[in-house]
């Protein structure tokens, strides 16, 4: 497996644009090779600072040892990281931005399902549309908080999910034909390969201060399948 792309490390902590598709960190069956995985491969100790779903793309970080661990952590926990995200919804949406506060929970029924409920845990999602293409939108994710499908769920609620989401969403691919009025399939296929088939959802931007004072700010771009599908939309807009 090649290794993914480093956006910066220096002896307190390794910053990774995670491709979709990989693991943060191993799940409980050891399903598949996870990013950490592969960072104590390369660099034998490595801490979980915090997660990315595994279609999710983008910026995640890893501490190199337990002291940055505990700093990482809490300022996590402390709400004093910013985090950004840029996600493809499906529809248009009325406001263009806002607030949104819906408590989050686990699903009473169904393992690794969340949902939107009064006893859940607060969470807040801040959203701004970029964007706006009438069957779908691209907007920006401001995330004051973490749980577990934060963004995912609430734009559920919202009537809105994530483009491609098989969970939150109808997790259908999206063709290039189903934009285009007059698509036509190349001789050389038998059959049409989606532009994108995988959640529509990318980290794109983490900032933080180090226990020095030292204030860092890291953004990966966004990967080439969503780039793809906004190339897309904006031709036949």
């Amino acid at each position: 497996m090649k290794f993914p792309e480093i956006l910066f490390e220096n002896d307190a902590f390794i910053v990774i644009n995670k491709p979709a598709g990989l693991l943060s960190v191993p799940d409980r069956k050891q399903s598949a090779p996870s990013l950490k995985d592969l960072l104590i491969e390369r660099y034998g100790q490595i801490f979980t600072v915090h997660r990315l779903d595994r279609e999710t793309s983008g910026v995640i970080v890893f501490a190199k040892n337990a002291e940055t661990h505990r700093w990482l952590s809490g300022i996590f926990e402390k709400r004093e990281v910013k985090k950004i995200y840029s996600g493809i919804v499906t529809g248009s949406l009325l406001n263009k931005s806002g607030l949104i506060e819906d408590p989050i929970a686990e699903h009473p029924a169904k393992n690794g399902t969340m949902i939107i409920h009064r006893k859940g845990k607060p969470a807040v999602t801040g959203f701004e549309v970029t964007e706006d293409f009438g069957r779908y939108c691209l907007a920006k994710f401001d995330l004051f908080t973490g749980r577990t499908h934060q963004i995912r769920v609430h734009m559920k609620n919202a009537g809105h999910p994530i483009v491609c989401d098989d969970l939150y969403g109808d997790g259908k691919p999206i063709l290039v034909s189903s934009l285009k009025r007059k698509y036509k399939l190349s001789k050389a296929e038998e059959e049409e390969r989606p532009i994108l088939n995988r959640l529509g959802l990318h980290a794109t931007k983490i900032s933080f201060t180090d226990e020095n004072g030292t204030a860092f700010d890291f953004e990966a771009e966004m990967p080439k399948d969503m780039r793809a599908l906004l190339s897309q939309l904006r031709k036949n807009r």
